[in-house]
């Protein structure tokens, strides 16, 4: 277990692709706080946000294993499985500090809840600061 500056009890949970030549780890509470998205990238895999600050990922075997994808600004870099084409992570532009993890490609061993919120991705622009503050932690 990890404290963080705000008290907030950190473990680590472990995650991965589909065929789990990409596995990560994070450091993150064990009752996650989720965001799914409605963006046309984020509502076609039906993207569960889990948006952690930078120095809580880690990556731990399948760098060679990536394929990046950029579109529309370019600022997000959007990272899948070249073997199984399962997005597991990014960096999101509205998070460019932080990770988002696909809180479905989670080992839920770790989890005791999840809350997901609605996020207004077809509306980036107006609603991306919101998301701005899950990566400062």
């Amino acid at each position: 277990m990890v404290q963080s500056s705000n008290d907030l009890v950190l473990i680590t949970h472990e995650g991965s692709c589909h065929c789990g030549k990409v596995q990560w780890q994070i450091e993150a509470p064990a009752h996650l706080e989720t965001h799914t998205c409605n963006c046309s990238m984020c509502d076609l895999s039906h993207y569960q946000h889990l948006i952690i600050p930078k120095h809580r990922f880690q990556l731990l075997e399948g760098e060679e294993n990536l394929s990046e994808y950029n579109f529309g600004s370019g600022l997000a870099k959007h990272y899948f499985c070249k073997s199984c084409g399962v997005k597991s992570f990014y960096v999101p532009r509205s998070n460019p500090d932080g990770v988002s993890v696909h809180a479905r490609c989670l080992k839920r061993d770790t989890i005791l809840s999840i809350s997901d919120t609605p996020f207004d991705g077809q509306n980036w622009e107006k609603n991306a600061a919101s998301l701005a503050h899950l990566s400062k932690a």
